[in-house]
């Protein structure tokens, strides 16, 4: 009988050390997930996750949208920017890609790029490619990273390159996603 007493309060030593332990990680993610949503990318021209006006597509003028950046940590050394919009039929289609973004940048005015060096997008060129999606609506991605660092790395580079380069210096991220179908 003193068995059974002591195994069953060695069970209940057992949950409550698991339940201590999740409750720790929990806590840290927590910490980790707080962090990340400081910085803010919007613009004027759409709301996160909703349509993109056409003057900003293949259908109109082209032009970038202005993007405006908030609470960029105050540790950064550069930012990066990746456009794209996974709904392509073959494969993720990379639209912009610009890095090496000076960490004081606050706005992105419309039409223009950024001050850094661009990387390839998918048709094989640096600079801006609004959304030219086949068919149905698309959404694109623009994301905002903030790094520890700046990138030793050459203009056109790729968006592979560049997403394993900032793999480990990436101190937050936000993204704003806007989405667009050709009429």
């Amino acid at each position: 009988m003193k068995y059974w007493i002591l195994f069953l309060l060695f069970g209940v030593f057992i949950i409550s050390c698991n339940k201590q332990i999740e409750d720790n990680n929990i806590e840290k993610e927590n910490k980790i997930e707080n962090k990340v949503v400081n910085m803010k990318l919007t613009s004027p021209a759409f709301e996160h996750n909703k349509e993109m006006p056409s003057e900003y597509t293949c259908d109109s003028n082209d032009l970038s949208p202005e993007l405006n950046i908030e609470d960029i940590p105050k540790n950064a050394k550069s930012l990066v920017l990746i456009m794209d919009d996974p709904d392509a039929p073959m494969r993720t289609w990379d639209h912009w890609i610009v890095f090496n973004i000076g960490p004081n940048t606050k706005t992105i005015n419309k039409g223009e790029e950024p001050n850094g060096i661009g990387g390839k997008n998918s048709w094989g060129r640096t600079g801006y490619g609004g959304p030219c999606p086949p068919s149905g609506t698309h959404r694109y991605f623009f994301k905002l990273y903030a790094l520890d660092s700046t990138l030793s790395l050459e203009e056109g580079t790729s968006k592979n390159v560049i997403e394993n380069a900032i793999e480990k210096h990436i101190i937050e991220k936000t993204e704003l996603i806007g989405v667009y179908k050709r009429k």
